[in-house]
C-alpha cells in the first residue's frame, strides 16, 4: 500500500506542469456541478410555483431549462477538453523520457528483453498510465463536484435521512477494495499478453521471407491467435469484475435510496416539508446514484495505470550506461588488452585472460571458428558489453577513463549484421554525427566504397528512400553503404566485421576492394574480422582465437611456417 502510494505520488508529479490548465478543468467541472444541484431546485421551483399558482415563475421556466442545460454543456466542454490536453501532454512528456532512456540503456537490455515487450512498453503501457492520472482525476473532479454538491443539498434539506447514505459507505469500500486486487493482478497480465502480441508481431514482419519460404503462415497464425486469446481472456475478466462490481455499488445505493423514501414518508420524519422540498430531495438522492458508480469506476482505472506505471517507473529507473569517463582525448589508435575477461550470464566466460597489444595504424586480423569470441572482444571496446576483469588502455588511457561519446566518435564499426535505417542513402551514409557532411564527402566515400556506380542507378540516386532496413537492395549493396558511412566517420579505429561469406562473387570482390580501401589510411588503426583468411593475409598481425583465448598470433607467412592452428585453417579454407 505504502509503495502504491509512493508510485502514484510520482504519477502525479508529471502532471504539476499543467496546474494552470487543471484549473480550467476545476472550473468547468465545478460549473457542471453546479447544474446538477440545480436539476433538484428547478423541480423544488417548479412544483411550488404550480401548487402556489405563481404565473410569472411558472413563464421563468422554459428560460431556466436553457439556461440550465447550456451551462451544463459549458461546463462539460471546458472539463473534458483540457483534461484531454493534461492527457495527451502526459503521454507525450513520458514518451519522450522512456525514449531518450532506451537510447541510454546498455546493449544487455536489448539482449535479455524482445522488442515486442519494450516497444509494447512505450506505444501501450504509456497510454495506460492516463487512466490513474489525468482519466481518474477527471471523474474524482466531475463526479467528486457532484457528489459534494448534492450531498451537501441533502444535509441542508433534512440531515436525518440523509445520514442513512453514510452507514452503507463501508460495505461499498469493502466491495472496492475486493475489486482493487483483481483488477490490479488482471492489469498486470494484460500487459504482459499484450507484449507477447506485439512481439510476434514484429518478428512475423521482420521475418517475413523465412515465414512464406518455410510454410510457416499457418503455425504463425497459430502463434499470433493464442497469445491474442489469453490477452483477450484477460481483457475480458477485467470487464467482469468491473460490471460486478458497478452493479453492487448501485444496489448498495439503491437499497440506502429505498430506505431513505420509506423513512420520508413518515410524517413524524417529513415534518412540515412542501411537496416540492419532498421531490427535490429524492430527486438529489436519486442523481447520486450515477456520481457514485462513476467515482467506483475510478478503481478499474486506476489498477490499470498503476499496473502500467509500475512497468514504466522501472524501465525509467534501471541503471543506464555507465558513463563515468571525463577524458576526451584526441585518438591516434594504440589499443592494448591486458589479461581481459568477459563473463556472461551462468558463468560462461567469452573473453578469459585475453592479453595484446595493437600498435597504432597497425592493421590486426581476428581469426578462428564461430563463437570464438572475436565479436565480443570488437564489442567491449565501443563498450557494448563491459569487461569483467583486466583492462583495456586506448593510447595509454583506461577505457573507462574516456567519456562514452567522445570514445565511440573515435570508433567505425561495420558490422555482420548490417542496419539501415528508413531514410534516404544520403542520410544513411551521413547518419548521426555525420550528418553535417557535404555531398562532396559523402559521395567521395561512396566512391571509396565502391557504392557510388550502383547508388547512382537507383531511381533517385543519393535521394533514394532505402524503405525498412534497406531490404530493396541486395545483401552485397547495402554492406557497401555501411562501409561508405564508416569511411565517412573517418575515425582513427575501424572494426570490420568482413562476413563476405555469403555474398555473391562480384559483391564480395567489391567490398574486399572497399575493405582494401579503408585499410590503406596509415594512420588508422584497422580490427578485421576475418571469415575468409584469403582477405587478410597483408595484416600487420593475424590473431587466431579460440574459446576466448589467444591461441596463435603473428603474420601470415610465420603462422603458416609454424604448421599450427591458423596452418589448418588456411588448408581448410583453400579446400574449400
Amino acid at each position: 500500500m505504502k509503495q502504491d502510494f509512493k508510485v502514484y505520488i510520482r504519477l502525479l508529479s508529471y502532471l504539476k506542469p499543467y496546474w494552470g490548465i487543471a484549473l480550467f478543468v476545476v472550473v468547468g467541472f465545478g460549473i457542471n456541478a453546479a447544474t446538477e444541484v440545480s436539476v433538484a431546485k428547478l423541480l423544488k421551483f417548479i412544483i411550488d410555483a404550480i401548487q402556489g399558482g405563481n404565473r410569472g415563475d411558472l413563464d421563468w421556466f422554459p428560460v431556466l431549462i436553457v439556461l440550465l442545460i447550456f451551462f451544463r454543456g459549458l461546463g462539460l466542454f471546458m472539463g473534458g477538453y483540457f483534461t484531454a490536453v493534461i492527457s495527451r501532454s502526459l503521454v507525450f512528456s513520458i514518451r519522450q523520457e522512456i525514449y531518450a532512456k532506451l537510447l541510454k540503456l546498455p546493449s544487455q537490455y536489448y539482449l535479455d528483453n524482445s522488442s515486442g515487450h519494450i516497444t509494447a512498453k512505450i506505444m501501450y503501457n504509456v497510454e495506460q498510465l492516463t487512466a490513474a492520472s489525468s482519466e481518474s482525476l477527471k471523474i474524482l473532479v466531475r463526479d467528486g463536484a457532484i457528489t459534494l454538491g448534492l450531498m451537501g443539498y441533502l444535509l441542508y434539506t433534512n440531515w436525518r435521512l440523509t445520514l442513512c447514505i453514510f452507514i452503507f459507505v463501508p460495505l461499498i469500500g469493502v466491495l472496492v477494495r475486493k475489486a482493487s486486487k483483481r483488477l490490479r493482478k488482471l492489469s498486470l497480465q494484460v500487459q504482459n499478453t499484450m507484449g507477447d502480441v506485439n512481439h510476434i508481431v514484429q518478428e512475423t514482419v521482420s521475418g517475413n521471407a523465412v515465414v512464406k519460404s518455410f510454410a510457416g503462415e499457418e503455425s504463425e497464425q497459430q502463434r499470433f491467435y493464442k497469445s491474442s486469446q489469453e490477452n483477450l481472456k484477460r481483457g475480458l475478466k477485467m470487464v467482469v469484475v468491473q460490471n460486478l462490481n458497478s452493479p453492487l455499488v448501485q444496489l448498495v445505493m439503491a437499497v440506502a435510496l429505498s430506505i431513505i423514501i420509506w423513512l420520508a414518508l413518515r410524517p413524524q420524519i417529513l415534518g412540515d416539508t412542501s411537496a416540492g422540498e419532498f421531490v427535490a430531495f429524492i430527486t438529489a438522492a436519486g442523481l447520486l446514484a450515477k456520481p457514485v458508480k462513476s467515482l467506483t469506476d475510478i478503481n478499474e482505472k486506476l489498477q490499470r495505470g498503476m499496473a502500467a506505471a509500475y512497468s514504466v517507473f522501472e524501465l525509467l529507473d534501471l541503471p543506464q550506461e555507465e558513463n563515468t569517463g571525463t577524458l576526451q582525448p584526441t585518438l591516434h589508435g594504440a589499443i592494448k588488452f591486458e589479461h581481459v575477461d568477459l563473463d556472461y550470464k551462468g558463468d560462461v566466460k567469452a573473453i578469459q585472460d585475453f592479453n595484446l597489444d595493437i600498435q597504432a595504424g597497425q592493421t590486426v586480423a581476428l581469426v578462428g571458428r564461430s563463437g570464438a569470441g572475436k565479436s565480443s572482444l570488437v564489442n567491449m571496446l565501443v563498450r557494448f558489453q563491459e569487461m569483467s576483469a583486466g583492462q583495456i588502455y586506448l593510447d595509454q588511457i583506461p577505457i573507462q577513463d574516456i567519456e562514452l561519446t567522445c570514445l565511440r566518435s573515435q570508433i567505425a564499426m561495420v558490422n555482420q549484421q548490417v542496419v539501415l535505417f528508413d531514410r534516404t542513402v544520403r542520410e544513411n551514409i551521413a547518419y548521426g554525427q555525420l550528418s553535417n557532411a557535404t555531398d562532396e564527402q559523402v559521395i567521395a566515400a561512396a566512391k571509396a566504397a565502391y557504392a557510388h556506380e550502383f547508388i547512382m542507378a537507383l531511381p533517385q540516386g543519393y535521394d533514394t528512400p532505402l524503405g525498412a532496413q534497406g531490404l530493396s537492395l541486395s545483401g552485397g549493396q547495402r554492406q557497401r553503404i555501411a562501409i561508405a558511412r564508416a569511411i565517412l566517420k573517418d575515425a582513427p579505429i575501424l572494426i570490420l566485421d568482413e562476413a563476405t561469406s555469403a555474398l555473391d562473387n562480384e559483391s564480395e570482390h567489391f567490398i574486399q576492394k572497399a575493405f582494401d580501401a579503408a585499410m590503406q589510411d596509415g594512420d588508422r588503426t584497422t580490427i578485421v574480422i576475418a571469415h575468409r583468411l584469403s582477405t587478410i593475409e597483408n595484416a600487420d598481425l593475424i590473431v587466431v582465437m579460440d574459446k576466448g583465448r589467444i591461441v596463435e598470433q603473428g603474420t601470415h607467412a610465420e603462422l603458416l611456417l609454424q604448421q599450427g592452428a591458423y596452418y589448418q585453417l588456411h588448408q581448410r579454407n583453400f579446400e574449400e
